[in-house]
C-alpha cells in the first residue's frame, strides 16, 4: 500500500498531536533555576528585608549617631554599633510589662481559637445535628462583620459585666471575632478527609472524641498551624481593639510603642530596639511553623 493509499482520517489520527504553546508564566517559572533569576530574586529579598535590616541597624546605635547620619553608615563606621540600647530596653518596666501582658493576650487568644475552631470545624463537618447549614450560614456571615461596628456596644457591655479594661476582655474580644474564619478554614478542611477513613476508625470502636484526636487533629495539622499563625500574628500586631479594651496601666507592646512615641518623641534610643523586638517575634513564630503553613494553604489547591 503507497502513502497515498492511507485513509485520510488513519493518517490524520496517526499524527502527533501539535503542543500548546507556553504561557509567559510558564516560560518564567521554567526559567527560574537559571544563575540570573536568582540573583535577582535574592535582590528583591534584600529589597524586600531592607527595612528590617535598618531597623536592626538602627536599634544598635547610639541616639546621637540616630539623629546626625542615616542608618546605612554603620557599614563605614562598624564602631557605633552598640548593645546599650537593648541593656536600656531591658531595664525600662514599661516595655517590658507591655510585651509580658501582650503574651498574655495572644497565646490564650491564639490557643482558645484553635482549640473552639477545631471542634466546631469537624462538628460542621462530620456531626449531624439540627439547623447544621443554618448555624453554618450564620458563622460565614459573621465573616463580614467589621470590628469597627462592635466596638461601643461591646465597650458598653464589658463596662457592665466588670471586665473592661482588663486582660480576660481583650481576650475574649479576640476569641470572639478570630472564631468564625477559624470555624470556616477547619469545617473546610475537614470536610476533605475521606469518609471512608473516618468509616473504617469507627468500625474499629473509636468514638467521635477518639476520632477527632486520633485522626482528624493528625491529619488537620497544617490548617491548625496555618490558623494558628493567622491568629498569633493578627492578636500581636493588633493596636485598635488593644487601646480600647486593654488595661492603660499594663498595655500591650504597640498600645506602649505609641505612648512612648507621643510622651517622648526624643526617645528612639528606647523605641528602635522596642519595636525591633516587637517585630522579630512574630516573625520567628512564622518561619517556625513555615512548613506548616505552606502545606495548610496548599491544601484546598490539590485534591
Amino acid at each position: 500500500m503507497t502513502t497515498t493509499d492511507i485513509p485520510v482520517g488513519k493518517a490524520a489520527s496517526t499524527a502527533p498531536a501539535a503542543r500548546p504553546k507556553a504561557s509567559l508564566a510558564s516560560r518564567i517559572a521554567g526559567r527560574a533555576g537559571s544563575g540570573v533569576v536568582q540573583v535577582f530574586l535574592v535582590l528583591v529579598a534584600l529589597f524586600w528585608l531592607m527595612p528590617t535590616i535598618g531597623l536592626l541597624l538602627s536599634s544598635l546605635r547610639g541616639s546621637s549617631d540616630i539623629a546626625a547620619s542615616g542608618w546605612w553608615q554603620v557599614f563605614t563606621k562598624p564602631a557605633q554599633l552598640t548593645t546599650e540600647n537593648y541593656s536600656e530596653l531591658l531595664s525600662n518596666d514599661i516595655i517590658i510589662n507591655s510585651l509580658w501582658s501582650t503574651v498574655m493576650i495572644t497565646v490564650p487568644s491564639t490557643v482558645l481559637v484553635v482549640v473552639i475552631g477545631s471542634l466546631a470545624g469537624y462538628a460542621f463537618a462530620w456531626m449531624e445535628f439540627p439547623g447544621r447549614d443554618w448555624w453554618f450560614m450564620l458563622v460565614v456571615g459573621l465573616l463580614v462583620v467589621p470590628v469597627q461596628v462592635a466596638l461601643i456596644p461591646v465597650s458598653e457591655l464589658f463596662g457592665e459585666i466588670g471586665i473592661f479594661e482588663t486582660t480576660f476582655g481583650v481576650v475574649l474580644f479576640h476569641v470572639a471575632f478570630g472564631l468564625p474564619f477559624a470555624i470556616f478554614l477547619l469545617r473546610n478542611f475537614f470536610a476533605e478527609i475521606p469518609r471512608e477513613l473516618l468509616e473504617a476508625a469507627r468500625l474499629d470502636g473509636a468514638g467521635e472524641i477518639r476520632l477527632f484526636t486520633r485522626v482528624v487533629m493528625p491529619l488537620g495539622g497544617p490548617a491548625i498551624a496555618s490558623l494558628g499563625i493567622f491568629q498569633f500574628l493578627w492578636v500581636w500586631n493588633d493596636m485598635l481593639v488593644a487601646l480600647i479594651f486593654a488595661d492603660s496601666e499594663s498595655p500591650p507592646i504597640t498600645v506602649a510603642l505609641q505612648q512612648q512615641v507621643r510622651q517622648f518623641g526624643n526617645n528612639i534610643d528606647v523605641l528602635a530596639p522596642g519595636a525591633f523586638l516587637s517585630m522579630i517575634i512574630p516573625l520567628a513564630v512564622f518561619f517556625m511553623f513555615q512548613r506548616q503553613f505552606v502545606s495548610g494553604v496548599m491544601a484546598g489547591a490539590v485534591k
